[in-house]
This record gives C-alpha cells, sequence and structure tokens, in this order.
C-alpha cells in the first residue's frame, strides 16, 4: 500500500473510531433498556472495525 492510501485508510480508522464513541456517549447517557444494549453493541462494532483499518494502515 502507497503512503497515501495508509493516509486515508488511518484518517477513516480515526474518523469511524470517533463515531463510536459519540454512539456510545449518546446509548449511555440518553437511552435505556433494550435500546441502549443495541447501540452499545453496534458502537462496539464500528470500534473493532475503525481497529482492523488502523491495523491493515500499519501494514
Amino acid at each position: 500500500m502507497d503512503p497515501m492510501t495508509k493516509m486515508w485508510v488511518s484518517l477513516i480508522a480515526i474518523l469511524v473510531m470517533g463515531l463510536s464513541v459519540f454512539l456510545i456517549t449518546f446509548a449511555r447517557t440518553k437511552t435505556t433498556g433494550i435500546l441502549r444494549g443495541a447501540l452499545s453493541f453496534v458502537a462496539f462494532i464500528i470500534m473493532v472495525v475503525g481497529f482492523v483499518g488502523g491495523m491493515a494502515a500499519l501494514l
């Protein structure tokens, strides 16, 4: 992967992780019950996707 592509992949990974932080914060402060659990699970999956993207940018 060329350096410019690595930069874009890492930037997208950072933005995806930021989205997951916003989503988990929203879930914990504004929701309850099943919706809270579902949003937390979705945020976790999004965080894992961002982590994999970040690892891909390192290789």
